[in-house]
């Protein structure tokens, strides 16, 4: 029999996910009971990933090879106060007191191979007992353990950028070296003005020292320029360098060019400068933010020979008086009709481009922000000069800890240009702070993270990578599949 009418016969429906069990979630009130029974507890379980790095890099025979104590110790070796008071600063306490916190964390003691740190007052007589050579062996350490670190990380950059900066640490205790100089925020007191340079492609620290409040002479920015170009490793060939008008001085001028070194100063504001500008052939600069621009050969008063100048001039607002002719910045200075940016350089780009190129230098200032706050380098904790020098470059020690652990997590496909930087305060939400449970079973240690950790893809990317270094006759071979230029 044959039924007429209209007929559905759409398919039909399929279910719109799956039904999975979900366990209850956990009850926590007021009535919660807690204890404090738990053992082999710890909140830095990221502390892990940087410890294999040491140890595959051989930090602790760098140490031993490099550093020289002359103190006497017995609670622990020179290497292990060392490497305490870096790890202590790499988890965020700068400051030798705040130490107390983490004396008994399971995972800190083990890598440092203690059952505890020792107190305060410990920590302190032998960080006060380091000579003042002690600071120029940590660089040269630092040196050798980027060498081994591009190595593993298939780093094979062939040309560089340096940006160069000083920075100010305003002194709230009666320190040694304190002088009362440029110190815009807080004039009158007295400062610390320390050096340091960067790599602008790996964002690492290559080179400093803490100063006095003094400004910096001519011989000590050679000298610091020197150990900048001299702490790089050797497949780099090709330099560039960038500094503000801090940095503008013959002597500085002659340390680019013994490293052939293709250059961008901001020049500082001189009677002589102001006439050059005002004779040169202005024209309009569409390329840049400025209203004109120019270019001149000259040769400032004690320079061995002229260079090429180049300068942007802005028209000046009549109802801003906060620009006098008394104003003089690190990159911007003024007369009454106009404000000037002047670079003096050996490069031969057009102006735009040469522009450019210095603008970039904004990301030195942020390393330098992250220096002060995340890494402890504006924490001065003694009153003697030389203690504090040797933190400086305990602090910058953890600072690189950091960025060396970024170029072994990177993607293979990074070049410098999309090269991500992570903060080391970001790097201590995402890869340090994770809790984590210590076993011990049948005479073997672990250690157990949660399985609901977000980063846990990267983090198990980042321990196969750093447990793959090996060395390879007198280097390392790489970890990462593509290499970094």
């Amino acid at each position: 029999m044959v039924r007429s009418g209209n007929q559905h016969s759409s398919e039909n429906r399929t279910g719109q996910g799956f039904n999975e069990v979900r366990a209850n979630p956990n009850k926590i009130g007021a009535s919660t009971p807690y204890d404090f029974d738990g053992k082999n507890l710890t909140p830095y379980g990221g502390l892990l990933p940087l410890a294999t790095m040491l140890e595959r890099i051989g930090f602790q025979r760098l140490v031993e090879q490099t550093v020289t104590v002359s103190r006497s110790t017995k609670v622990m070796s020179a290497y292990q106060f060392i490497l305490t008071i870096v790890m202590g600063i790499y988890v965020g306490f700068a400051r030798l007191n705040q130490l107390r916190y983490i004396a008994r964390d399971p995972l800190l003691a083990g890598i440092v191979r203690v059952s505890h740190l020792p107190p305060q007052c410990t920590l302190w007589r032998f960080l006060n007992s380091l000579h003042s050579g002690m600071a120029r062996q940590i660089q040269a350490m630092q040196r050798r353990m980027r060498e081994m670190v591009w190595a593993a990380g298939n780093v094979a950059l062939h040309s560089v950028t340096i940006d160069t900066d000083t920075t100010v640490h305003t002194l709230y205790g009666k320190q040694m070296g304190g002088r009362k100089s440029y110190n815009p925020k807080n004039k009158g007191k007295k400062s610390y003005q320390p050096i340091l340079s960067f790599l602008a492609e790996t964002k690492e620290f290559v080179a400093g020292e803490l100063r006095n409040g003094d400004r910096p002479t001519g011989k000590q920015i050679a000298r610091h320029l020197q150990e900048a170009f001299q702490s790089l490793p050797r497949c780099v060939v090709s330099f560039f360098g960038r500094a503000d008008s801090g940095f503008y001085c013959w002597e500085a001028v002659e340390a680019y060019e013994k490293f052939q070194c293709r250059f961008v100063i901001v020049a500082r504001k001189t009677s002589r400068l102001l006439e050059e500008l005002v004779a040169a052939q202005w024209k309009p600069s569409p390329r840049t933010d400025a209203n004109e621009q120019c270019e001149f050969w000259y040769q400032p008063a004690g320079w061995g020979r002229a260079y090429r100048f180049i300068a942007l001039r802005y028209e000046k607002d009549p109802d801003d008086e906060a620009c006098s002719d008394e104003v003089v910045q690190y990159q911007l200075f003024a007369t009454k009709q106009y404000k000037y940016r002047v670079f003096v350089t050996n490069m031969t780009e057009p102006i735009d481009k040469v522009v450019w190129f210095y603008n970039q230098r904004a990301g030195a200032e942020n390393l330098i922000k992250e220096s002060n706050n995340d890494a402890g380098l504006a924490a001065h904790p003694s009153r003697l000069f030389v203690t504090n020098q040797n933190h400086f470059q305990l602090a910058m020690l953890a600072y690189n800890f950091n960025a060396w652990l970024s170029l072994f997590n990177r993607e293979a496909t990074d070049t410098t240009g999309v090269l991500k930087h992570t903060t080391l305060a970001t790097a201590r939400l995402r890869f340090l702070f994770i809790a984590a449970k210590i076993w011990r079973h049948s005479g073997r240690t672990g250690v157990s993270f949660s399985e609901h950790y977000e980063e846990k893809a990267l983090f198990k990317r980042l321990m196969e990578r750093l447990r793959a270094i090996k060395l390879r006759g007198d280097s390392f071979g790489p970890v990462v599949e593509a290499a970094l230029v």
